[in-house]
């Protein structure tokens, strides 16, 4: 969870409770600027969302080993199985 995801919550939830506030006293200033403010904290929330699953594809590439070396990989281990390759 990053900084974007935490402040989008705060806001979604201070949002969620102006605009209910707002309901109950009838103040329809009180209700928009609450429906506002939880909608910007929706956004942000999901905005911290999308930089972290960016962050953990980028970490996951780092991690996984490159094209030539899968292919080495596979090629060895194709050797270690097959006998009549050796054979040949």
């Amino acid at each position: 969870m990053n900084k974007d995801q935490i402040e989008g919550k705060v806001k979604d939830v201070a949002g969620r409770a102006e605009r209910q506030a707002g309901e109950w006293s009838g103040d329809p200033e009180s209700q928009a600027k609450g429906a506002a403010n939880q909608a910007e904290g929706k956004v942000q929330n999901a905005w911290g969302k999308a930089k972290d699953a960016v962050k953990d594809a980028v970490n996951k590439s780092k991690d996984s080993p490159k094209p030539s070396e899968r292919d080495d990989e596979a090629l060895e281990a194709d050797d270690e199985e097959s006998p009549r390759r050796r054979a040949s």
